[in-house]
């Protein structure tokens, strides 16, 4: 649904706009587990679940302590819109449909005779 503004409204009905983020991906990409992550942050392991699987927004301040474990700006986290896949963020390009592999090369001594033996 698009809000007054243009912009997508994924809240579900009445309270603030759904936060995407990858907290899930960055936790285990470090891994840590929910519980060592709540202690980090200073909250109870059940906020971190809530928070991953976007049933629940941050506070500004938990976004800025999460930000610091990581080591990473806000943005990099949350969004307001899905996120695209880390390496699309790094290296600013999408998978490439699966080609068609190269034929094998010849070899030098089928080159020599002319052909394929």
């Amino acid at each position: 649904m698009v809000g007054k503004e243009g912009r997508e409204n994924t809240s579900d009905g009445g309270g603030a706009p759904r936060l995407h983020n990858r907290i899930a991906v960055l936790r285990l990409e470090r891994g840590l587990s929910r519980q060592a992550l709540a202690d980090l942050v200073g909250v109870n392991h059940q906020t971190i679940g809530y928070l991953e699987r976007g049933d629940y927004n941050p506070s500004l301040e938990l976004a800025f302590r999460l930000s610091e474990v990581f080591g990473l700006p806000i943005e990099a986290i949350f969004s307001r819109t899905p996120l695209r896949p880390m390496s699309e963020e790094l290296y600013g390009r999408q998978r490439q449909p699966d080609a068609t592999p190269p034929a094998p090369a010849s070899t030098p001594d089928e080159t020599a005779k002319g052909g394929r033996p």
